[in-house]
């Protein structure tokens, strides 16, 4: 297509460029539509690994992949890094901080935030970890705790900076305590010889039953049982109450004194400005028809994180996970093309490929439909399912290499503090545009 006359095509925004956002625009390569691609950063994180770069297991750059290469070749397409204020739905143009987009077809592929369920002082004091920022903010947190631990004269002073509080047991408060617990079983007596591991604590805690709510039951009892054996406390059908930076509070009268709460409880899309209010589903999501498209819209599309598709087989809408936004993304394209064509656009069906979810070496969870296993072999699928998703084949070298390394002497990853963390940078939170409270 010649870039000269992408004028006389129809332009299609997209915000995100998450999984989803990137399905959406790859559909519409060589179509005869101009797409501009749009995100604060400029390049895609594969979420699945960040806790890894949080831990020190992984470098920052080993999970982001640029958009701008990634998109090479695709002469349809522009990308620019922009955030997202407003969208004027009446005249069709998307707000930025670099100036308008006007647009025929939107979509809207902004993923989810941590979700604080509204208490002020837990957004305030404990970490997130939703983005490449937020996991460095974290890495860096736990290193110099460590630090500031060698330097207290008495374990009940080393304590709070010892102690490391997962509030949340699905997947990513799963994979962090576990990768946590390695730490303190493999790498604590190496890298800090004057700290001992028993001091070292990592709790997991959730109001649920369960470790791995949307897991089998096998699949939550073997991964509790995993974490019972590295050394996690698992806390289950405990609420928390407060956190104020020193000591974590739970119902019923329960307190850890901690400087290490970390946040996995909930998410929340992230809406856009100028998003009708009346389109906004439980868990601040945009409400879409059964083809992604925004309810009492014509074109504009929300998927992923961020959409509600609410039907009877989906009361509450589809999980929160990489497939969901990938399918959804790869169908709203090729519909965006039927409609340009004039043809009817098809209906969306989710095709469940199953869950995953690793708690450290030689130790994982597979649910894949009927077929459920644990172990060894559970290990090996989980990491050849994330070596072969992650973008780049440069990627996927680095990766293997420090996995290999890891695996074989027990201390991987460099652990350097680059750049201190303050704590008041919690308050600025890395999302991609404001939410709709």
């Amino acid at each position: 297509m010649n870039t000269n006359n992408l004028s006389k095509f129809p332009t299609v925004v997209i915000i995100g460029g998450g999984f989803g956002g990137i399905q959406v625009a790859k559909q519409l390569a060589d179509k005869p539509v101009e797409v501009i691609l749009l995100d604060k950063h400029n390049y895609h994180t594969f979420q699945p690994l960040l806790y890894q770069v949080a831990t020190g297991g992984l470098e920052a750059e080993s999970i982001g992949f640029s958009l701008r290469k990634n998109f090479e070749g695709q002469k349809n397409l522009r990308f620019r890094i922009a955030e997202v204020s407003n969208i004027d739905t009446e005249k069709n143009i998307v707000q930025t901080d670099i100036g308008p987009f006007p647009y025929d077809y939107l979509v809207i592929a902004t993923g989810s935030t941590t979700n604080f369920f509204g208490n002020k002082d837990i957004e305030k004091y404990a970490m997130p970890m939703k983005s490449i920022p937020e996991a460095l903010n974290l890495r860096y947190m736990v290193l110099q705790n460590l630090e500031e631990a060698i330097l207290k004269p008495s374990k009940e002073e080393r304590a709070p900076y010892l102690s490391f509080v997962l509030v949340g047991a699905g997947p990513t408060g799963v994979e962090l305590a576990g990768a946590l617990a390695e730490l303190r079983n493999h790498v604590l007596h190496k890298d800090y010889p004057e700290l001992s591991k028993d001091e070292m604590k990592v709790y997991l805690v959730d109001f649920l039953p369960k470790v791995l709510g949307p897991f089998s039951d096998q699949g939550s009892k073997a991964a509790e049982g995993f974490l019972t054996k590295m050394g996690v406390e698992v806390l289950l059908n405990v609420k928390v109450e407060s956190y104020d930076g020193n000591e974590i509070k739970f119902e019923g009268g329960k307190s850890i004194r901690t400087k290490n709460v970390i946040w996995s409880a909930g998410v929340a899309g992230v809406v856009p400005g100028g998003v009708n209010k009346e389109a906004i589903e439980r868990g601040n999501r945009i409400k879409v028809d059964n083809i992604c498209r925004m309810v009492g819209s014509s074109n504009i599309f929300a998927i992923g994180d961020v959409a509600a598709m609410i039907t009877d087989d989906t009361p509450k809408g589809h999980p929160g996970v990489a497939q969901v936004a990938i399918q959804m993304g790869q169908l709203t394209g090729k519909n965006i093309n039927r409609l340009v064509r004039g043809e009817q656009p098809e209906p969306f069906k989710y095709f469940d490929k199953g869950s995953l979810a690793t708690i450290g070496r030689n130790k994982a969870i597979a649910d894949l439909g009927k077929i459920r296993f644990q172990g060894f072999f559970a290990w090996l699928v989980w990491m050849f399912i994330h070596l072969i998703s992650l973008m780049g084949g440069r990627n996927r070298v680095i990766v293997f290499i420090n996995w290999v390394a890891s695996y074989m002497n027990n201390n991987g990853g460099s652990r350097l503090i680059i750049r201190k963390f303050e704590p008041e940078q919690l308050a600025q939170k890395d999302v991609q545009v404001s939410k709709i409270d």
